[in-house]
């Protein structure tokens, strides 16, 4: 969600703070801000808006010479988006600047505790608690360290700090807990932040830190603390891949580069897992004793992960003869779930660190389920605390709609079900065999899906002016519906809805209207004629209908809808993975037609930290 980049060293903060912060835009928010540690004190700049807006104050108010800074960019939580709620933040006696991440649950206790003790607050956040009780115990002790373990002793919740000392010049501490913050290590200097993409024009050298871990920055060092505050000894890693991964690459849009680029993040998620016509899952710990002894797979996520888990329903139950359920993590834990030690819970994150579906992972744990996870960013905290875990090796994707993330988690999900399908001997040999086969020419197909985007983009400008749309399909269609209404919706801020065609008779066909569009999915060859005869049921009530099938259906699906788009011909259960791309499409030109920030999305955040 929110952005955090710090640093200390020899060079100007400022030029390393803005560049970070650009970096960082991708995760959504509202205002952003720096402190900065200079020798008159702690100077504190911040604003509601883009950065580039910060960046301008800046140069109005500079120049700064600080060689040590904490920057920030926020999307409101506690207190509406203002330059007062903006952080950095600062303790009553201007001695403290703190930028946070998360939120901190019982800030309203402390809150009042310190106003009791004649603390005056400006602002509404909870964030604003820490920098006050940092001053309180500092006041106390003397020691900007111990204080910092005092606070962290009395917070309770969410939270990834930097924090500044206006008596400790050159020093920089950072702490974590259930949300994301890495060390990045350099020659003289040394950083903090919420994701690599705003450190690798400047390092390629990390640490993750770990839940209760404690940092102390220096320009000549890190020194990283658990909660006992004794000495850790981080593992470092050197991120390999290249900047310019996480730049547009001559596309207008991250996310239309990251929708072509999906036939190269599904080779990577799949070529290697792919051996001699088998599935081959090297990376899971998993033995066929243990995948025989389940008894039941729950799968747990968020928004378009959830809606891959939708789909793996479909698939797993299909291959396996298992029975699955499917959860929204923000509500499992609250369920009282039925799960024990037979029971195996598939955890699906792009980010690792969405904490509804961390909280919900740590809830089956303790009830001691198996966790299996998968995910996109590899040392994150999902990532950490499963007992498996597969990478999607989608790389960094930036736009707050997901693309590629979901296609590689849809792969993965699918070769999860062939293994374990082959393991319990319920898979028919021969549809193993199609389908791996299949599985092996996807991200050629899709190259052909994309080829043919100008299609989709005149459909666009056609059908861009409607307030409301819905998308209806029936099985692995319906799911796949799922995920075409929520980039339709996040994006282009079109009302839109997903049905499974059969409820249309039970009472939502009232919506349908003279020129209401509906996007018709009939791609499920086994199910086409039923597809067919929903579509002719809302032609009748006067809608336009848009539809989606395979090359094979395609002349009989023209008799009928409005339009047509289609994809290759492939076995059933990857027809989803082809068909998201024209959808995906779909969204994104609807959104550009309609002059919405793509990339950007109001009101939403890439990586949800608070639940």
């Amino acid at each position: 969600m929110c952005g955090i980049v710090g640093y200390v060293g020899k060079r100007q903060a400022v030029p390393i703070l803005l560049q970070g912060l650009y970096k960082l835009e991708y995760r959504g928010y509202d205002s952003a801000g720096v402190a900065l540690l200079e020798e008159k004190g702690l100077q504190v700049v911040k604003t509601r808006g883009r950065i580039r807006e910060l960046d301008e104050l800046l140069e109005k108010k500079g120049p700064f010479a600080a060689a040590c800074g904490i920057g920030h960019t926020r999307w409101a939580t506690h207190g509406a988006p203002s330059d007062v709620n903006s952080h950095p933040h600062l303790s009553a006696g201007g001695k403290f600047a703190v930028i946070h991440n998360g939120i901190i649950e019982n800030y309203a206790e402390i809150k009042e505790y310190l106003i009791h003790q004649g603390v005056h607050f400006r602002s509404e956040t909870d964030t604003e608690v820490v920098a006050q009780l940092l001053e309180f115990y500092y006041n106390e002790c003397h020691d900007f360290f111990e204080a910092v373990g005092r606070v962290l002793r009395r917070i309770e919740g969410a939270y990834a700090l930097g924090m500044l000392c206006e008596d400790c010049p050159g020093t920089l501490i950072a702490a974590r807990k259930d949300a994301p913050l890495l060390l990045g290590y350099g020659e003289g200097e040394n950083f903090i932040a919420s994701d690599v993409t705003a450190l690798l024009r400047y390092t390629r050298e990390v640490s993750y830190m770990e839940d209760g871990e404690v940092a102390v920055l220096t320009k000549d060092g890190v020194q990283v603390f658990d909660a006992l505050q004794q000495p850790v000894e981080k593992a470092r890693h050197h991120i390999d891949w290249e900047v310019s991964a996480a730049e547009k690459g001559g596309y207008p849009h991250f996310m239309l580069k990251e929708i072509f680029e999906q036939p190269e993040a599904l080779r990577r998620t799949i070529s290697p897992r792919l051996k001699e016509g088998r599935v081959v899952l090297e990376d899971m710990k998993l033995t066929p004793e243990q995948i025989r002894g389940f008894t039941k797979v729950f799968i747990v996520a968020c928004g378009s992960s959830y809606h891959v888990g939708m789909l793996g329903k479909y698939t797993l139950e299909h291959l396996t003869r298992r029975s699955v359920e499917v959860c929204l993590a923000s509500e499992f834990r609250y369920s009282d779930p039925i799960v024990d030690e037979k029971t195996l819970v598939i955890v699906i994150s792009q980010s690792g660190e969405t904490l509804d579906t961390m909280a919900a992972l740590r809830e089956a744990k303790a009830r001691g389920a198996y966790i299996l996870s998968i995910v996109n960013v590899v040392g994150s905290s999902i990532a950490r605390e499963s007992d498996d875990v597969i990478y999607t090796w989608a790389g960094p994707e930036i736009a707050v709609a997901t693309t590629k993330a979901y296609s590689t988690q849809l792969a993965v999900l699918d070769m999860i079900g062939l293994c374990f399908g082959e393991v319990l001997g319920t898979v028919d040999p021969a549809e193993y065999r199609a389908v791996t086969a299949e599985l092996q020419k996807l991200p050629e197909k899709l190259e052909s899906v994309l080829a043919r985007c100008e299609d989709i983009q005149r459909y666009a400008a056609e059908y861009f002016n409607h307030e409301s749309i819905f998308f209806i399909g029936r099985n692995l269609d319906y799911a796949l519906g799922l995920e075409g209404s929520l980039k339709l919706k996040e994006i282009s801020y079109i009302h839109s809805e997903a049905y499974a065609s059969g409820e249309l008779k039970h009472g939502t066909i009232s919506l349908i209207e003279d020129g209401t569009l509906v996007v018709a999915l009939g791609t499920y060859d086994a199910l086409f004629d039923k597809a067919m005869s929903n579509i002719i049921e809302v032609k009748a009530r006067g809608a336009d209908v848009l539809a989606l099938t395979t090359e094979r259906r395609r002349a009989e699906m023209e008799k009928t809808a409005s339009a047509v788009l289609t994809v290759p011909n492939t076995v059933p259960m990857l027809l989803p993975s082809l068909g998201v791309v024209p959808l995906q499409l779909f969204a994104y030109y609807m959104a550009l037609q309609r002059g919405c920030d793509v990339d950007k999305p109001r009101n939403l955040a890439k990586s949800v930290t608070v639940e």
